[in-house]
């Protein structure tokens, strides 16, 4: 019966910790629904906005060529450039 309750209040802790976070919203512009498509799959989209302040044309592709070759992110070539392109637009330097 303890493990029961110790077990319950673990699983609520979680529960709790994530009812306050607020989904993120980014930039509007062409390209947030392949953005929103395929990088949401794998990570927050919170990472973008985040690190936003930080890369710039040169950086953002190269995020983007690693998240495909190094981590295997199933990203097509079209949709790499789309988002790309989005996120230099709308948070490079």
């Amino acid at each position: 019966m303890r493990a029961l309750i110790i077990l319950m209040a673990a699983c609520a802790v979680p529960l709790v910790a994530t009812a306050q976070e607020k989904p993120v919203e980014l930039k509007k512009g062409p390209g947030l629904d392949t953005v929103e498509a395929n990088c949401s799959g794998c990570h927050s989209l919170d990472y973008i906005v985040m690190n936003s302040p930080f890369p710039n044309a040169a950086l953002w592709d190269a995020e983007v060529t690693k998240m495909i070759k190094a981590f295997g992110a199933p990203i097509s070539d079209a949709d790499a450039k789309i988002i790309a392109d989005y996120l230099k637009q709308n948070y490079g330097s």
